[in-house]
C-alpha cells in the first residue's frame, strides 16, 4: 500500500475551497498525520519547523499577519513557502492577501480555504488523517459487527467463518468484511478492521459461489469499518486438548503491536457456533461495564468453602 494521502482526498473530503486552482496537485500528497499551525513561524523562528505536516491558519495567527509590516510579511511568506510544505489552509473563511497567493504560486503551494471554526476543522482532518494514514496489514479472516463488538473470525480455510458470518448476519448482526480483512492501528489502544473495496459486501460460500450479503440482506447487514474487539479462532475438536471452560484468565493475540482478546472455538458437528460467538460478544460488554461471570463464580465458591 502506498503512503500517503493526496491532496486533492483532503479538498474532497474537508469541502475545501482552492485559492490557487492554477497549481497541478496531481501527485502532492501528506504524509503525517499530525498537522501544524504556524504561530512561531509567522513571528520568524524557524527551528525544529515541521515542515512536513498540514500547515493551517486561524484566526490569531491571520490577524498577527495584518499587524506586521509589508517587508516583513513577505520575508516570512518567503521563508514558509521555501520549506515545500504540503499546503496551507485558512479557516472560519479568512481570506490571505494576495501577496502570500503570489508566493504560493511561486513554490507551487497549494492554499485552500474552509468556512469551518480552526477547531473543529482540526479535530476532524487529525481524526481522518489518522484513519487514512495508520499502520495497515491484511489478513485472512472475517469481521462482523456483533451487538457493537468487532469480532475477527479466523482458521484454517474451508473450517466455516464464512458460514459463521452468514448465520450471523441472518440474526441481524453486521458484516464487515469476508476472506481478507484490512488492519489499520489508529491509536496505542484501537485497530479498525474493513474489507477491500473489491471485496466490500461480497461472501464465498463453497458448493454456493458468491452472494451479495448488501442485496440479499438489505443495507443494515453490512458496515464499511469496524473496531476489533476480540478475536474467535476456530479449529478442528481435539479431544487431546484441554480447552478453557471458566474463563478465568484471558488469552491474548497481537495485530500491529496491538493485544485483542482471543478465545479459542473447537469446531465439532452439532455445536452452534454462531450463538457461542453471540454470547462471547455480550459476555465481553459485561467485562467492560464491570461484571465478570467467571469471578462471580469463582467468588460463590470461595464463601461457599469459606462456611464449611
Amino acid at each position: 500500500m502506498e503512503k500517503g494521502v493526496e491532496i486533492k482526498e483532503i479538498v474532497e473530503k474537508m469541502d475545501l475551497k482552492n485559492l490557487t486552482p492554477e497549481i497541478e496537485m496531481e501527485g502532492k500528497k501528506v504524509e503525517v498525520p499530525d498537522i501544524n499551525r504556524p504561530a512561531l513561524q509567522l513571528s520568524g523562528f524557524f527551528d525544529h519547523f515541521d515542515a512536513e505536516r498540514v500547515q493551517i491558519i486561524g484566526y490569531v495567527e491571520h490577524t498577527f499577519l495584518e499587524t506586521l509590516e509589508v517587508e516583513r510579511k513577505e520575508k516570512i511568506y518567503e521563508e514558509l513557502f521555501s520549506y515545500k510544505i504540503p499546503c496551507l489552509i485558512f479557516c472560519r473563511n479568512l481570506q490571505p492577501e494576495e501577496k502570500l497567493l503570489e508566493v504560493a504560486r511561486k513554490y507551487q503551494i497549494p492554499v485552500f480555504q474552509s468556512e469551518q471554526e480552526t477547531s473543529a476543522f482540526m479535530a476532524e482532518l487529525i481524526r481522518w488523517l489518522n484513519v487514512k494514514l495508520a499502520p495497515c496489514i491484511s489478513i485472512h479472516g472475517v469481521l462482523v459487527d456483533v451487538r457493537g463488538v468487532g469480532v475477527l473470525i479466523m482458521g484454517e480455510s474451508g473450517i466455516g467463518k464464512s458460514e459463521m458470518a452468514l448465520e450471523l448476519v441472518k440474526r441481524g448482526h453486521r458484516l464487515v468484511s469476508d476472506d481478507v480483512v484490512e488492519i489499520r492501528k489508529v491509536s496505542h489502544d484501537t485497530l479498525v478492521g474493513s474489507a477491500p473495496e473489491i471485496t466490500r459486501h461480497f461472501i464465498e460460500l463453497r458448493g454456493i459461489g458468491i452472494i451479495d450479503v448488501k442485496s440479499l440482506f438489505g443495507v443494515q447487514s453490512v458496515k464499511e469499518t469496524q473496531t476489533i474487539d476480540m478475536v474467535m479462532t476456530l479449529e478442528d475438536w481435539n479431544k487431546e486438548k484441554e480447552y478453557d471452560r471458566l474463563g478465568l484468565e484471558e488469552e491474548y493475540t497481537e495485530f500491529l503491536g496491538n493485544r485483542v482478546i482471543c478465545h479459542c472455538l473447537p469446531v465439532r458437528p452439532g455445536r452452534n457456533l454462531s450463538i457461542i460467538v453471540e454470547c462471547a460478544a455480550v459476555n465481553f460488554r459485561q467485562k467492560q461495564m464491570g461484571y465478570n461471570a467467571a469471578q462471580e463464580l469463582y467468588r460463590r465458591v470461595q464463601e461457599n468453602l469459606t462456611r464449611r
